[in-house]
This record gives C-alpha cells, sequence and structure tokens, in this order.
C-alpha cells in the first residue's frame, strides 16, 4: 500500500485528509439552504423528483432558507470549531439543485458566503442537467481565487434505473456535464447510491470503472434509505422495495474501493436519516461506526483502495 494517497489507516484516500494537505489545517464542510427548488419537481424536468428524496434525511436541522446564510454559516461553523477544531472551512450548498436559478442570483449566494475571511471556498450541489452555461462561467470565475466544487448527482449510470426512480436526467446528460467541468479549474464529486430496486452488485461495481476514466476529483457514495414521506417509503410499505442488509452493503463497497483508482478522494461512505423519519433500512449505525465497519472489512481482507487496479500486489497483500 504505497500510494501516497491513501491514509494507511484507513485504506482509502480520505477527502478530509486531502483537505489538511491542501490548507494546513482541519477544514469542514458547513451546510447552507440557499432556498433552491429543483427542475424534477417544478416541472420544467418533471415533477415528484425522485423516489426517494426528502432533503431533510441529509440536511442538518438549523439550515433553512428562511434563516440568512449568513447565520446558517456562522452556526455552523461555531458547531464545527467546537466539535472538531476547524479553522477553516468550505460553504456546502446542499438542498436541492443549487445552480438551479438566475446566475446574478447565484452570485449574490456564493459570493456572500467566499467573502467571510474564513471560508476557503464553496462546494455546490447539482444536477447533470440543471448547469447553464452561465452559472458555469460564474463557477469558473470564482475558481481562479477559491476552492470551488461541483457536486454531481449521478446515483446510477444505469439509465433503466434512472427511469424507474425518476431521476429525470441519464448517463449520457451526466458525461457532458463532466466533458462541460473538465478543465476549468472546478474540482468535481460524483454522488452515487446503492441498493436501487433491481440493481445487482455486478451494475453498480461498473461505476467505479466509469469514473476511473473520468476527470472526476472525489466521490460520495451511500445505501438507499427510505424517509417517510418518500414514494420509495411507500413502496417499502407496500413490499415492492427491499433494503440490502449491511453485510451487502459493507461487501459492496468495500469491493467498490478497491476499484476505485487511488486519486480519486472518498468524501462519504455511508448515508443517515433522522431516527424521526427513517424508515428503512434500520441498521441504527453511527455514521463513524458505519465508516469503520467498512474500514475494518478492508483491513480483514488486506486490501486498500484501487488494490484490484494492481492484481498482483493486491493478491500479495504487500502493505
Amino acid at each position: 500500500m504505497s500510494d501516497l494517497f491513501i491514509h494507511p489507516e484507513l485504506r482509502f484516500h480520505s477527502y478530509g485528509t486531502w483537505l489538511r494537505r491542501r490548507f494546513g489545517c482541519n477544514v469542514s464542510k458547513v451546510n447552507v439552504d440557499g432556498g433552491f427548488t429543483c427542475p424534477n419537481r417544478d416541472g420544467s424536468r418533471g415533477t415528484g423528483g425522485c423516489i426517494y428524496c426528502d432533503n431533510t434525511s441529509f440536511s442538518p436541522g438549523g439550515t433553512v432558507p428562511d434563516k440568512s446564510i449568513e447565520l446558517q454559516m456562522a452556526e455552523g461553523m461555531a458547531y464545527h470549531r467546537q466539535r472538531l477544531g476547524s479553522e477553516k472551512f468550505i460553504v456546502y450548498f446542499q438542498k436541492f439543485t443549487n445552480t438551479y436559478a438566475p446566475v446574478a442570483r447565484l452570485r449574490d449566494l456564493y459570493t456572500r458566503a467566499l467573502s467571510h475571511p474564513d471560508v476557503v471556498g464553496i462546494s455546490v450541489g447539482t444536477r447533470p442537467d440543471a448547469l447553464a452555461d452561465e452559472a458555469l462561467e460564474l463557477l469558473a470565475d470564482l475558481a481562479r481565487e477559491h476552492y470551488v466544487c461541483i457536486e454531481l448527482g449521478l446515483q446510477s449510470m444505469d439509465d433503466a434505473i434512472l427511469e424507474r426512480i425518476n431521476r429525470g436526467h441519464t448517463l449520457d446528460e451526466y458525461l457532458r456535464t463532466v466533458d462541460r467541468i473538465a478543465g476549468r479549474g472546478i474540482a468535481l464529486c460524483t454522488h452515487l447510491i446503492y441498493g436501487f430496486p433491481g440493481e445487482t452488485r455486478e451494475g453498480f461495481l461498473k461505476t467505479a470503472h466509469l469514473l476511473a476514466g473520468l476527470p472526476v476529483d472525489s466521490v460520495k457514495l451511500h445505501q438507499l434509505h427510505a424517509v417517510q414521506g418518500t414514494r420509495l417509503a411507500e413502496l417499502y410499505l407496500r413490499r415492492e422495495f427491499v433494503p440490502i442488509t449491511l453485510a451487502e452493503y459493507v461487501t459492496t463497497a468495500c469491493d467498490f474501493l478497491e476499484l476505485l483508482p487511488p486519486r480519486i478522494a472518498v468524501q462519504r461512505l455511508y448515508g443517515s436519516a433522522p431516527l424521526a423519519i427513517r424508515v428503512a433500512p434500520t441498521w441504527n449505525l453511527r455514521n463513524n461506526q458505519m465508516w469503520y465497519a467498512i474500514v475494518n472489512e478492508l483491513r480483514r481482507r488486506g486490501t486498500w483502495q484501487g488494490c484490484r487496479l494492481d492484481r498482483e500486489q493486491c493478491r500479495a497483500g504487500n502493505l
């Protein structure tokens, strides 16, 4: 395990470690809600949103659009300073589609976030079908002086699954958007989910090969879970959706990491939802417990991120 990207204890390329190397201190992402909607909800692309989507399931309680982003930032920074000793911050525009607005509004929000002296950059969550040329030019301009990351939701590379979950875009749209982002000084993170109805482990693992050939800098991975008020929860209650098991998820996450090039940082390995709205699966593990379930499985195997790209080294277990 000689690759300089790989954390010797975690056995994968940790995004948090990468941030510390780049900025020389502890850096945390602070979530804010910019009051955006989604083209897959308002009718311009579709209605109803993805079958699993309820933004309260993955957004901190303090991030609400009736608070100014300055107040949301201040509260988030205070939390991370106390909890993690963070010194610098990346403001993460997370809820819904954060490039889906007139460019003047985007410029106002992004520049207000970047004006704080302890903010080193922004991360912007969006969809492949909602990144207009004007928004991309704005982000590229900001990236000349700041760290800028676009977090692009793919979720699955299988068009049949994307249609089944009412995702509202195709793999080809994702690939064309990646091509438009490339070479502009913008970091690119891809979001993936494992466990969709009809999905196989082999089909999901093809995504690691896909990312290996793309200018992707980081990845977020989590299991599919159903929360109250979503169509996925209705499918679960009708026994038409059977969640994957914890063992299946850990096994597949490790398989995925072994196929993922070490240059790609891992931002997330597990998704959680508040107990009050969680329907399934009910693994009842905290994020750090899930994190170490995957780490411990890699240790048990004697493997690490990208090792299956060098099969001889992996088989030898040469650490």
